[in-house]
């Protein structure tokens, strides 16, 4: 991989698209303690800039798959970026994480991009376990059939396992969560940020080990818990779980304007 240089150095934006305010432990920690307290999540897509080039990562989902779901849409993706001045219409680079539904839902929103995908996370996606209903759940279907037809118009760009994509951005394999889950390591002036995704949706997850509950390979998620910290050169603090609601708390925002809903993650977490 190439070696970065400071003008490789990029701002990490999270930008808040949704959330779902009734969930409780049990729906988010396998053997969850307190298992019926309230635990809301949050949906984010994540912006990696500089002076050279912009990168999204992932794409969300809209307001009608969000009420098929029972998850409040507070804007869409689209419409968060429009807010950093960012047109979704003029992106050329999107990672897509994995393709559940709530990381690959509005993609015609992106009509110039080149989606960076797992080979493995296709497969999956449209292969012998999407005939168990509790694995396809995540996935909806249209997300993933408008994938394959972004495939044959030569927009998908395939990995099998780590690639670099950018100078200073780094795709990597995650197993567990789904089977072609990746995470993005991000050079920033403060070293290296590891957009977790759904490798840990909460900070609980890899800092106590507590496992998700939609896996398909609880080793996998594991093993995933400890990846993303060696990722960040051992500084779990440089670690951002997918849809932790405390990532606005422990992250400042852009600017006094977007409080709650876009902070910046290149920086140093304000709890120290």
């Amino acid at each position: 991989m190439t070696s970065t240089t400071n003008s490789d150095h990029y701002e990490i934006l999270a930008l808040k698209y949704a959330e779902f305010t009734q969930r409780r432990r049990f729906e988010s920690f396998i053997a969850a303690d307190d298992h019926d307290q309230p635990h809301p999540m949050d949906y984010f897509v994540w912006v990696i800039r500089n002076d050279q080039r912009t990168i999204v990562v992932d794409t969300g989902f809209d307001a009608v798959e969000g009420a098929k779901r029972g998850r409040r849409v507070i804007r869409a993706p689209a419409a968060a970026l429009e807010q950093i001045g960012t047109a979704a219409g003029a992106i050329e680079q999107v990672v897509i994480t994995h393709l559940h539904y709530d990381h690959a839902g509005t993609l015609s929103a992106f009509p110039k991009a080149r989606f960076h995908l797992q080979a493995a996370e296709m497969a999956y996606a449209t292969g012998p376990c999407m005939c168990h209903a509790f694995l396809r759940h995540p996935f909806t279907v249209d997300h993933v059939c408008e994938m394959v037809k972004n495939i044959y118009s030569g927009r998908v760009i395939f990995h099998d396992g780590d690639a670099e994509i950018a100078p200073g951005v780094t795709l990597h394999k995650v197993g567990g969560h789904s089977r072609g889950l990746q995470c993005v390591r991000v050079a920033t002036a403060n070293g290296p940020v590891v957009l977790a995704s759904d490798a840990s949706h909460f900070y609980e997850n890899f800092e106590k080990g507590k496992v998700f509950p939609v896996t398909v390979d609880i080793a996998d998620v594991l093993a995933g818990y400890q990846k993303i910290v060696a990722l960040a050169d051992a500084a779990p603090r440089r670690v951002v779980p997918g849809h932790d609601p405390l990532v606005l708390q422990r992250y400042p925002a852009l600017n006094g304007q977007t409080r709650g809903t876009v902070h910046r993650l290149d920086v140093a977490r304000l709890d120290g």
